[in-house]
């Protein structure tokens, strides 16, 4: 059994970590708060680019974009796809990367010809440690999604779409849904079909013409490639709002578990010191009884 000594300094370490995971758990709210600020002052011109899609099928339903799939519905050949993989650049966020490899790792298995394109050091650092090939790795965008980052990995897979090398191109990364559920999702990004941009009744019922310049498939690429740029910015955003909360919760259980632990240690510790203290009475009183003994017997001897 550990001694009063041994048990005070296991608490006071205690103590400190939870001073560690408190300071995270605010770090981590306070970042989820201004991540989502910024991406709500994006969300209307995105909203503004989709209006401007639907609007363009409204004019031409079988408009022709290399960013969208035949409008006879015949498929893309099959190919190599490119897949852009979201995680973080540190750990302690609970299963946050883990289900992200996971995803990943699922994609992989089903088509094996995929060229990965990695956004955080732990998935960088987990497909290294298991020889996967990695076409490209974006390094500090984790911890700074911002929409020039979003941009820059938009031009580079578009580039390699545009001139055939990926016929498809998937984004795994984890939606904030709700800010209370978290779920790590893969995204086909490119091509899109178009009914994910097809117009309600009442927008077709008010629907007027337009002239589109240079041409109605030029402007449509143009728009194609901001919206794009857009969902992985968003994607960014979801995933590191996703990571802070799961941060959040981490250090909210480890918070708990240290309590708990405190609160056994604290009823050990005081177990340890009433038994200490039990003992020292128990010989206090044992010596005084002895000496007692002892100057009875040397009055009977005098006597």
């Amino acid at each position: 059994m550990a001694n009063t000594k041994e048990i005070k300094s296991r608490m006071e370490s205690i103590h400190d970590t939870q001073k560690i995971t408190n300071a995270m758990y605010l770090i981590a709210s306070t970042k989820v708060r201004k991540a989502k600020a910024e991406l709500d002052k994006t969300r209307p011109y995105f909203n503004a680019l989709q209006a401007e899609i639907k609007r363009i099928f409204r004019t031409d339903e079988a408009v022709k974009s290399r960013y969208f799939y035949p409008a006879d519905n015949s498929h893309i050949p099959e190919g190599t796809y490119g897949c852009l993989v979201i995680t973080a650049d540190k750990g302690l966020a609970g299963a946050y990367n883990q289900n992200v490899i996971k995803e990943a790792q699922r994609l992989l298995a089903e088509h094996q010809d995929t060229k990965l394109f990695v956004v955080g050091e732990y998935g960088r650092q987990f497909f290294s440690q298991h020889h996967v090939p990695i076409e490209r790795s974006f390094l500090y965008t984790a911890q700074n999604p911002t929409m020039h980052r979003a941009r820059e990995i938009s031009e580079h897979l578009l580039e390699l779409f545009d001139e055939g090398e990926l016929k498809k191109i998937f984004i795994i990364y984890t939606d904030f849904k709700n800010g209370m559920a978290t779920e790590a999702v893969s995204t086909r990004l490119l091509p899109f079909h178009r009914r994910q941009f097809a117009a309600d009744a009442h927008e077709r019922a008010v629907a007027s013409p337009f002239e589109f310049f240079p041409s109605i498939e030029a402007v449509l690429d143009g728009v194609m490639e901001s919206y794009v740029s857009g969902f992985i910015y968003s994607a960014l955003v979801d995933s590191f709002c996703s990571e802070q909360n799961a941060r959040m919760t981490a250090m909210d259980a480890a918070n708990q578990n240290a309590e708990n632990m405190l609160g056994e240690l604290s009823v050990e510790y005081n177990r340890v010191r009433q038994a200490a203290i039990t003992q020292e009475i128990t010989e206090v009183s044992s010596g005084a009884k002895a000496q007692k003994r002892k100057r009875m017997a040397k009055q009977a001897k005098e006597a």
